[in-house]
């Protein structure tokens, strides 16, 4: 058994690590609540955008903000972005990402944009070369697509696949179409705008803007692009955000996992400490009543 001095250095080591695992899983769960915050306030400003940009768009028609008369025609190729974590400690789920999206690739029909460090070594390994490459963003706020944003504009399709929280427990991967998810936001963006604001008859009150109430400068073509620009800024960063949030979900899963081991093995040093003290208290006992026993028999 090691002595107790021994087991004294095991107990230091094992409650700074048991402390230093609290701190992480805190730091992970203040993040995710910092995302969640910044995704709810970008959904509202979403809402705001789409309601103006319906009431002066021309037709349905989605553009990603290539205008109206755009010189250049879009590539006659779909784009995939692929949205991983930035290091190699996020599990399998890069992995998952990345064979989900190796699925739908065909070299002829897609180029691929990759974010993260850890997808693009994935795509390596598998032999699989990529068009561009961008870092994770280290920050959780103004986060800045707009060179993926311009990527995207040379396309005429884009389809982004990144990690998706479920719950603090489980994280899934999800492919989405950019143009599809302006107008499912869109539309739920609309359908709780006609639910919030009712006259005493029922029927949704609308500020109803056109060029006859408003000046759109320089034109009206160039204020939709804009706002096109702007949406699928803000679905971009959206996706990057929930794939951020998905890794903080995993680290805050790993770092509990990790404090709870931590806090099992302090238990069991604290008790091997006890024992190992016992031990020695026992033995010292044992060596004195054999101390008076050798002097009781060499005095009879």
């Amino acid at each position: 058994m090691k002595r107790p001095q021994e087991i004294q250095k095991d107990i230091v080591t094992m409650a700074t690590l048991t402390n230093l695992t609290s701190v992480f899983e805190s730091l992970a769960s203040m993040r995710i609540a910092q995302i969640k915050n910044q995704v709810l306030r970008s959904e509202e400003f979403f809402a705001e955008l789409w309601k103006i940009y319906t009431q002066i768009r021309i037709d349905n028609l989605f553009r990603f903000g290539r205008g109206e008369f755009a010189k250049k025609k879009p590539l006659d190729k779909e784009l995939l972005i692929a949205v991983t974590a930035e290091g190699g400690f996020s599990g399998d789920i890069d992995q998952r990402l990345v064979r989900l999206m190796l699925k739908d690739f065909d070299p002829n029909k897609h180029d691929i944009i990759i974010i993260g460090h850890h997808g693009a070594i994935q795509l390596v390994q598998n032999g699989v070369s990529f068009k561009k490459f961008y870092k994770l963003p280290n920050k959780d706020q103004n986060i800045n697509v707009q060179p993926i944003v311009d990527d995207i504009q040379m396309y005429k399709n884009t389809t982004a696949y990144y990690q998706t929280y479920v719950s603090l427990t489980v994280q899934d991967v999800k492919r989405m179409n950019l143009s599809k998810a302006v107008q499912d936001q869109g539309q739920i963006a609309a359908n709780t705008a006609a639910n919030a604001k009712k006259d005493k008859h029922g029927n949704p009150i609308e500020e109803v803007i056109t060029e006859e109430n408003y000046i759109f400068e320089p034109s009206t073509f160039e204020v939709v692009d804009h706002m096109e620009r702007s949406m699928i800024n803000i679905i971009l960063a959206q996706i990057i955000l929930e794939s951020k949030l998905a890794q903080y979900a995993s680290r805050f899963r790993a770092m509990t996992a990790a404090h709870e081991r931590a806090d099992e093995t302090l238990a069991d040093f604290r008790l091997l400490y006890n024992r190992s003290k016992r031990a020695i208290k026992d033995e010292r006992l044992k060596e004195i009543t054999n101390g008076l026993r050798m002097t009781k028999g060499s005095q009879l």
